[in-house]
């Protein structure tokens, strides 16, 4: 989530916190109020360059010192791990959802039932799913990270406009 930006002063660096107040969501005639709704991430499929590694970089910081550390259990055959989990996508995505419910219902202004709420509804079906032996990692071994064959589409666009012929 964005810091509230810093109110406008008399300093030196004035132009510097203006320039990041306008960034943060303030206008150029003043600075956003405190009471100015803060938007929700955006889910990480949607993001590119550098908001995606941005938001990725986010994502990292707490699957290392959150998630894993707490609910990694051990890896197996049965319940596999890669150790470059940022380079399968599905796995990207899985756990953006899982961290996105994490930050709604274990955040500033979540009710006391969040934390249970978020174990029971979020955390088993997804660590389930991306451990699964047939899901995102089930060609990584422990230490190997192996890339995913992509899966056979044959034609990405059926409906799409043709294909320009090259003329040779």
């Amino acid at each position: 989530m964005s810091p509230v930006p810093a109110e406008r002063s008399e300093t030196p660096d004035a132009e510097e916190e203006s320039a990041s107040s306008t960034e943060n969501g303030a206008d150029e005639t003043g600075p956003a109020s405190d009471k100015e709704e803060v938007s929700p991430p955006q889910f990480i499929l949607y993001l590119e360059g550098p908001e995606y590694a941005l938001a990725l970089r986010r994502l990292t910081l707490w699957v290392h010192h959150v998630l894993l550390p707490v609910y990694g259990n051990e890896v197996t055959s049965a319940s596999p791990w890669c150790s470059v989990w940022w380079e399968h996508p599905a796995a990207v995505a899985k756990l953006h959802g899982l961290w996105l419910a994490w930050g709604d219902l274990t955040g500033p202004g979540s009710d006391s039932t969040g934390p249970a709420s978020w174990h029971r509804d979020h955390l088993s079906s997804v660590m389930d799913s991306v451990r699964d032996p047939q899901g995102p990692f089930a060609s990584c071994k422990p230490g190997a990270h192996r890339k995913q064959d992509p899966f056979p589409m044959g034609v990405r666009d059926p409906f799409g406009p043709p294909r320009p012929t090259s003329s040779r």
